[in-house]
């Protein structure tokens, strides 16, 4: 649990100095009791509830105290509340190594089906577009809540040669979020136009010359201000690949700019170690997918990467996303909350002490002699 206002935990210490002076004036009316023994023999005399009733109700109103010293500091705790996430962009792998069958009945069919069954998951007035990646990236169904539509365009997916995983991510935040104006072009073909980190190292396209610009090419992007990491909640990207990068960006500094927009980026490895697709003249090209960069891919936009060996993972994986986009953990202030409980116990308090001691003067009928 956070605080907003720790400083006022200090209040806390009233609780303590108040159970000290109820102790005193217990032991103080004791006294008075005994110096006046007509007073103790009408006392002892009295039809009274249970001696341990009369405690109750300053111990109820010590904890609504102390209740409300705790909300006075503005507690935050995590909670589960209905997911603002009112658009979904689906980045699938179509590159040829989904053809390889160590998932039956291959992986490219595997991952149509599940992610079908997926779109049926989700709540109706969650919108979703297809992004398609292999040597290049493109948008196969752009935003929409018609769920034909984005079955249909499942469908049509076409594999090709090539792993662009960072261009796919590029167009998946570029569709996500059109208001945002991103430069997709200075994204994708000049050398870290946003500054992240080395771009010839990490393969981006012109890397190769040194980081060197050729005198048509456009200027970098202007610098913005960047968003905290998953702090966008109008939308999330899942992206599917089964193998490495061989063409396009970086995904990693893809991921830095998803960041910087506050856009979560869940990841899904999907296939097995012992993939191959048959190549010419009898020859066979193991693939494997590249987890660490999905991990970081994931890590980069505060979101969970998902590994899937086998078309039943994946269903699980799409099944957990579909809760996940439903239902989410967000950091919520409860001051009312407890604000709330304590005047409840105040209540309680209160119609205990009214209902077991009959407030008022002795009377006939809560006053017994003996005999």
């Amino acid at each position: 649990m956070q605080f907003l206002q720790p400083l006022m935990l200090w209040s806390l210490l009233l609780l303590p100095l108040m159970v000290i002076g109820y102790l005193w004036l217990l032991k103080r009316r004791r006294k008075q009791v005994v110096a006046f023994p007509t007073v103790s023999w009408i006392l002892q005399n009295m039809t009274t509830p249970s001696p341990w009733r009369r405690h109750v109700p300053p111990a109820l109103l010590a904890l609504a105290l102390a209740l409300l010293l705790l909300a006075s500091a503005r507690p935050m705790a995590r909670v589960t509340l209905p997911a603002d996430y009112m658009t979904l962009i689906m980045a699938m792998d179509v590159s040829r190594s989904m053809l390889a069958e160590d998932v039956e009945p291959s992986r490219i069919k595997a991952a149509q089906k599940a992610a079908k069954e997926f779109l049926q998951d989700l709540p109706a007035n969650v919108r979703v577009g297809i992004v398609s990646f292999a040597g290049n990236a493109q948008v196969v169904q752009h935003v929409t809540t018609q769920k034909e539509e984005l079955v249909a365009a499942i469908d049509r997916f076409q594999l090709q040669r090539g792993t662009a995983t960072g261009s796919g991510l590029l167009l998946s935040l570029a569709t996500l979020r059109p208001e945002a104006n991103i430069d997709l072009e200075a994204a994708l073909y000049n050398p870290n136009p946003y500054g992240y980190g080395d771009a010839s190292a990490n393969g981006i396209a012109g890397g190769a010359s040194g980081g060197a610009r050729s005198l048509d090419a456009k200027p970098a992007a202007k610098q913005r201000t960047p968003e905290p990491p998953g702090s966008y909640k109008g939308g999330a990207i899942v992206l599917l690949s089964d193998g490495r990068r061989t063409t396009g960006p970086d995904p990693l500094l893809a991921a830095k700019m998803a960041a910087d927009w506050g856009v979560r980026v869940y990841t899904v490895g999907f296939g097995t170690p012992n993939g191959f697709i048959p190549g010419y003249e009898g020859y066979s090209f193991f693939t494997q997918v590249d987890e660490e960069a999905l991990k970081g891919v994931a890590k980069i936009t505060e979101a969970d990467y998902f590994k899937a060996g086998s078309a039943e993972d994946l269903k699980k994986v799409y099944q957990h996303l579909s809760t996940q986009f439903t239902l989410e953990k967000r950091d919520t202030e409860i001051t009312a909350l407890l604000a709330g409980a304590a005047l409840l116990l105040v209540a309680l308090a209160l119609t205990l002490s009214a209902w077991w001691f009959r407030l008022g003067p002795p009377t006939a009928n809560n006053l017994k002699i003996a005999d």
